[in-house]
């Protein structure tokens, strides 16, 4: 393991970077199942993960050394379970805002977690918390952002990358640098109670939030509107005058309208 660039409290101040790996997630929780202690905010970073997880069992398809496909270990044992999505809030926050800079205007947080630039994808993420009791005890956290790959398969249609977005390569170390940074500084805010901050913020990202598009769920197809995510983090959508709320499995966007 070797200290590097990161200049942060803890996050990345534990650096592994591998050649290959199946998927940095599965890497990391090898590494907590020994019975040497891993450091929180340690970070597993791979050139080439070939069988990187998405939501749903999906594969994360990267072009090896073009992207980053990596993970990161916190401990927010101070988080109760029922509380579990304000993490994801604050992962999802900490990409969004060391893309930011870059990318301006146009970027945007697709619930749950999932960084959308306009209509398209532009990085994605798997949490798998270990829960101890009602809390949580570990997360292992894997983030796939696309950086300089140019093209993408028929199946990732509406994938997009920083490259394709503005011409031009940028240093993956410099920008999961930036991620680590911020990620720490929002899990320093959730780790001080600053949680209607943390909503408020994840909200106001939110990809689609008080527009009208097409969902689907139970097999049926309708129009309505996002207004806004519980704080258990569930989606709300208003069809007509009445509120609904969605889990993960329960609702999918339809890409044809947007």
């Amino acid at each position: 393991m070797q200290n590097n660039i990161f200049s942060g409290l803890f996050v990345g101040q534990n650096f592994v970077s591998l050649k290959q790996v199946d998927s940095t997630n599965t890497f990391l929780k090898n590494l907590l199942s020994n019975s040497k202690p891993v450091p929180e905010g340690t970070v597993i970073m791979a050139e080439d993960q070939f069988a990187g997880r998405g939501q749903h069992q999906n594969v994360w398809h990267a072009e090896p050394g073009k992207n980053l496909t990596f993970s990161m270990l916190l401990y927010p044992n101070f988080l109760a379970a029922t509380a579990q999505f304000d993490l994801t809030r604050v992962i999802s926050l900490g990409v969004y805002d060391a893309l930011a800079p870059l990318l301006r205007d146009n970027l945007f947080i697709k619930w749950p977690n999932d960084i959308y630039y306009e209509n398209k994808k532009l990085s994605g993420m798997l949490i798998e918390n270990s829960l101890q009791g009602s809390n949580i005890k570990s997360s292992v956290i894997g983030i796939g952002v696309n950086i300089n790959q140019e093209h993408f398969g028929d199946n990732a249609s509406r994938a997009t990358s920083v490259k394709q977005i503005l011409q031009r390569d940028y240093d993956l170390k410099n920008i999961l640098f930036d991620i680590c940074r911020h990620v720490e500084t929002w899990y320093l805010k959730l780790k001080a109670g600053e949680t209607n901050l943390i909503r408020a913020a994840y909200k106001q990202k939110l990809y689609l939030l008080n527009e009208t598009h097409n969902f689907v769920s139970n097999n049926e197809v309708f129009s309505g509107t996002i207004i806004g995510v519980t704080d258990a983090g569930l989606l709300e959508v208003e069809r007509g005058n009445v509120t609904g709320t969605y889990n993960l499995k329960e609702i999918q966007y339809l890409t044809n309208n947007l």
